[in-house]
């Protein structure tokens, strides 16, 4: 389903040697999707904290798990460790923006034709994260990040615009940390988060399990 390069087995078998709680196998997801392509997560998780229903896999010394949710979309990817640049990379050969759900792939259409051509006048972005139970969570990127009109473009812009094309959605969720912006609008940052999440085109730093 998925492959991982020498270099990348042999950081994490050795990031996996540091962990002192009991085998461990590396769980696969993807965050979210972007201009750039899939945003992915991973790290390392005991069988207790794994999700129920996990595909089990096992690739050289490691055990990996992916959600059954994220398969389709990760099937062919490589894991990828390059030195010179500091971090991992996962290289995803899928659609960034096909949705098997159809309400999903709605507002996916929704934000690709409509909105971000819109937003992208400032620079910013904005992309669908998921849709569970009807609420479309998203998340702004670029100048859209800590911008004090975030709320106006939430709420007359992409709220409205959304709801008019796909009545079965009952709410919007921003997820953006807008404390993170230059021009933070919010200003308390969200905590937490999975240990390792590479960065938009899959980069992360070189010690994302500390």
């Amino acid at each position: 389903m998925i492959d991982i390069t020498d270099a990348a087995q042999a950081k994490l078998l050795e990031v996996l040697a540091g962990k002192e709680d009991g085998e461990r196998g590396l769980l696969v997801s993807i965050k979210g999707r972007g201009p750039g392509g899939f945003e992915h997560a991973m790290r390392f998780v005991t069988d207790e904290e794994k999700p129920e229903d996990v595909i089990v896999t096992q690739i050289g010394e490691l055990t990996v798990y992916i959600e059954p949710e994220y398969a389709d979309n990760l099937k062919g990817s490589a894991i990828d460790f390059l030195p010179e640049a500091g971090g991992f990379k996962i290289e995803n050969p899928n659609p960034v923006f096909a949705w098997s759900d159809p309400i999903s792939q709605a507002v996916q259409d929704v934000l690709t034709n409509e909105i971000n051509p819109s937003v992208a006048s400032h620079g910013g972005v904005v992309q669908l994260l998921e849709v569970k139970d009807n609420v479309a969570y998203i998340e702004l990127g670029g100048g859209c990040v800590g911008c004090g009109l975030v709320d106006v473009t939430l709420k007359q812009g992409i709220e409205v615009a959304i709801k008019n094309a796909v009545p079965d959605i009952l709410a919007i969720v921003d997820s953006t940390d807008h404390a993170s912006g230059t021009n933070p609008y919010y200003q308390e940052s969200k905590g937490g988060g999975p240990e390792f999440q590479p960065s938009k085109g899959g980069q992360a730093p070189a010690s994302p399990f500390a």
